[in-house]
């Protein structure tokens, strides 16, 4: 694999003068406005008979301003400027006319375009010319690089309890300050790259280098993530460079009039499961469109790393459908792995390692792929973190299908540690992926119907809601601190927001209902939600006063099948965790994980799930000292009696 990742990157050095030469391709393909004012522009269609410009700038005639044919498929136009001001005016329509080898013309959005819009009567998007006379300026550094990253998974959309399509402006006012305040330090943003469905969640990309305009412009986005900046917040963008929209009028698809182009044809080119196009990443030009992709997204909007999307998809030709893994190392080597694919993977992480070092990687991949996160000098895919999907999975099943009497809390450790060696990985309690329409969110499991009646502190507090709340806390912060190197929320279910999450479509008669967060919940004093926000603050607040996340993993003392009780310690900090349904103990002693004491340590209660602020019933002194003694248990020398 390291061969072929090196053969690919001495080629681009030989034939392309480098990697940031090759990779800064996103500022000549495309329409690109010349200092002089001229327009140069430049397209690759190698299926393509002719190419031409079209737009408002001539009266949409298809054939005035042809392109010139080049070696490899690519084709270029240069047209002079008017009175030394652009042909093309800021705000114009384009489209790039094709003719195809069958003679039909072909109107196409550039793969390259930066801002398409769609009209309210229309159903396909439109190419508009972005050339504002004074774009965003940047105003604040990017935040050094975390040790600790707590992310909040958001989609700008949905970021607002009224039923619309919420702003960016909405999003940098109104929600980056709360993000702030729950204490995460990223932001992981979800359908940024256009997607002409908007109930695909961002995940059918039809135009890879715009902004959604159904948010506002590039600038409003620009200014969005400058002032998350101000605020030491990292800013990470769900990139999707594992498939793209079978839209052709206004997506990549068929572009040049064939079936080819961007990805494979044929059968190989289509996903099953997802109905969308597969990219052939073997191809030189296929290389240069998605790394120059990632590399505009950094330098021109200040990103500060990606979560790749779909890479299971991507490593395998069978894309991970109707397959296990086990873990077997037959089940990552041999025929069935795409290695094109896994070497564009290290291609990409190689350059953003060496263009911008400070920028983070995440890989989405649930069959865990050995070495994904360890460096490409080593052979290793080069991501920084990957996903840990197994644990949200070991939840769900769990609370479905167990009493509580009958968790395992062996099995419970065993998810939220096994992660391989030396690779960092992000836990999290649940995703997006458990709010969408279909499946449901912890807390909805937990409480279900309980939730529209019950969550009033007015009401009685009965025993699915106590039980909903207190587990719902535990869960995440057991999660937060055993289950990896890093810790992701997806918004609004830190206060366990209620009911799911579906996107406004044909089946709910085009309802904006449900794809809203309704952050004012915990806003009520009279409402339970905001006890759960409360914890949810105060859990990231500690993280970042100690850095469990960045410390070595943790030391697991008990896991005690009939108390139901986990003990473990890391970073400095004792965690201790009661799942029995029913039993208390008091005078319970616990390991610590010092050898040799030559003076006893004194701990006091920095967090407990059981008090009064959030929503506990306050059994616990939280001016109780405990002192450790020289008093062996579970093969250890030294304990306290908690």
């Amino acid at each position: 694999r390291y061969s072929l990742f090196y053969n690919h990157l001495k080629n681009i050095e030989e034939s392309e003068g480098g990697l940031d030469k090759f990779t800064k391709s996103y500022k000549t393909f495309g329409v690109n406005q010349l200092e002089d004012g001229g327009i140069y522009c430049k397209e690759w269609a190698p299926g393509a008979e002719a190419v031409f410009l079209a737009g408002d700038f001539n009266g949409w005639n298809p054939f005035s301003h042809p392109y010139k044919k080049l070696e490899y498929g690519k084709w270029e136009l240069f047209i002079p400027p008017e009175d030394g001001c652009s042909p093309v005016p800021h705000g114009s329509k384009l489209k790039v006319v094709i003719r195809a080898q069958n003679g039909a013309l072909l109107y196409r959005i550039s793969p390259w375009a930066r801002y398409v819009v769609r009209d309210e009567d229309k159903v396909n998007y439109d190419w508009v010319h972005w050339n504002p006379p004074q774009s965003y300026i940047h105003k604040n550094p990017s935040p050094k690089r975390l040790k600790s990253l707590r992310i909040y998974e958001s989609h700008v959309g949905i970021a607002s309890p009224e039923g619309k399509v919420a702003s960016y402006k909405n999003f940098t006012y109104n929600v980056l300050p709360r993000i702030k305040d729950l204490g995460y330090n990223c932001v992981q943003l979800m359908a940024i790259m256009e997607h002409a469905y908007y109930a695909s969640f961002g995940y059918q990309v039809t135009s890879f280098f715009a902004a959604s305009s159904r948010y506002g412009t590039p600038d409003d986005l620009k200014e969005m993530i400058d002032v998350a900046h101000s605020m030491g917040i990292t800013v990470l963008l769900d990139v999707v460079h594992s498939h793209a929209s079978k839209n052709s009028e206004d997506g990549l698809n068929q572009f040049d009039g064939t079936d080819s182009c961007f990805f494979h044809s044929g059968y190989r080119g289509n996903h099953q499961l997802w109905d969308s196009r597969l990219f052939d990443y073997a191809n030189w030009e296929v290389l240069r469109f998605l790394l120059s992709n990632l590399r505009m997204w950094i330098e021109d909007y200040r990103f500060d790393g990606f979560r790749f999307d779909g890479v299971t998809s991507m490593l395998y030709h069978h894309h991970g459908i109707g397959t296990g893994f086990s873990g077997d190392y037959n089940e990552y080597f041999g025929l069935h792995v795409d290695e094109d694919a896994l070497c564009y993977l290290m291609l990409a992480n190689h350059m953003i390692n060496s263009l911008h070092p400070e920028c983070i990687t995440i890989a989405e991949d649930v069959s865990g792929m050995p070495a994904l996160c360890r460096p490409v000098a080593e052979g290793g895919g080069g991501f920084d973190y990957r996903l840990a999907m197994a644990i949200p999975d070991k939840w769900i099943q769990i609370i479905k299908e167990l009493k509580d009497e009958d968790w395992n809390m062996g099995n419970i450790v065993h998810t939220l540690t096994n992660r391989r060696y030396e690779e960092k990985y992000i836990a999290y309690a649940e995703s997006h992926d458990q709010a969408l329409v279909g499946d449901k969110t912890l807390a909805f499991r937990l409480m279900d119907a309980e939730m529209y009646t019950n969550m009033s502190v007015l009401m009685p507090l009965t025993p699915v809601i106590d039980r909903g709340i207190q587990l719902h806390k535990m869960i995440r912060l057991i999660t937060h601190a055993l289950g990896g190197e890093s810790y992701l929320n997806f918004m609004g279910n830190e206060f366990g927001h209620p009911e799911w999450l579906d996107f406004p479509r044909i089946g709910n008669n085009e309802s904006y209902h449900y794809a809203r967060r309704q952050f004012n919940l915990t806003e009520d004093d009279l409402l339970r939600y905001k006890f759960l926000n409360a914890f949810d603050r105060d859990m990231n607040r500690l993280e970042e006063r100690f850095g469990w996340l960045a410390s070595p993993q943790a030391y697991v003392s008990e896991k005690h099948e009939s108390n139901k009780v986990i003990a473990f310690e890391r970073a400095g900090l004792i965690f201790i965790f009661n799942f029995h349904p029913y039993q208390s103990y008091v005078d319970y002693r616990v390991v610590i994980w010092h050898s040799s004491l030559t003076v006893a340590f004194r701990y006091k209660i920095l967090l407990d799930s059981d008090a009064g602020e959030y929503g506990g019933h306050q059994r616990l002194d939280h001016n109780t000292e405990y002192f450790s003694e020289e008093y062996p248990h579970n093969y250890r020398p030294n304990s306290i009696m908690v």
